[in-house]
């Protein structure tokens, strides 16, 4: 038991190192749209991972969800090499955030959906706008129990 921390952030180590490679291994099939992530940025989006989660009320064993959020979102008109990391990151503390607020009444992937849905749609490529008006309203949806089938029978959402 006396070694049982220890173990604990070793674990923890491991999970952050699997999790880096998977991020960069990304990196091969963004290029084709002009994207990629350095060593320091991929640790950056660990750390506002960890922070995201945190932030959200959420613990989450095994890979994140950053790898997802980055093939569905590589390849959207609005994602620019100068703002690629800010924006994976505002990603990911959205995902989080919205999870935790439609007491995940969607799966992953359905969440995905609608937000690359909005982000390349009515958000036009705002996180803010995504965040704040059409995540929102999608949470609102979710905890009313009436998921919709497509982002149009969101109302506001879209």
């Amino acid at each position: 038991m006396d070694n049982l921390p220890g173990l604990i952030i070793k674990a923890n180590e491991l999970m952050t190192e699997n999790e880096k490679r998977e991020i960069k291994a990304c990196n091969d099939f963004t290029r084709r749209y002009g994207l990629s992530l350095n060593d320091a940025e991929i640790a950056e989006l660990c750390i506002c991972r960890e922070e995201a989660l945190k932030a959200s009320g959420r613990v989450e064993f095994g890979g994140g969800v950053l790898p997802k959020l980055i093939r569905a979102f590589c390849d959207s008109p609005y994602l620019e090499r100068d703002s690629y990391e800010s924006t994976l990151a505002e990603l990911q503390e959205a995902f989080y955030y919205c999870k935790t607020e439609s007491m995940d009444m969607l799966s992953d992937d359905e969440l995905i959906e609608l937000m690359v849905s909005v982000f390349n749609g009515r958000a036009q490529g705002s996180v803010d706008f995504l965040l704040g008006t059409s995540l929102d309203a999608m949470c609102r949806y979710a905890k009313r129990g009436r998921v919709p089938d497509n982002t149009v029978e969101a109302g506001d959402v879209l």
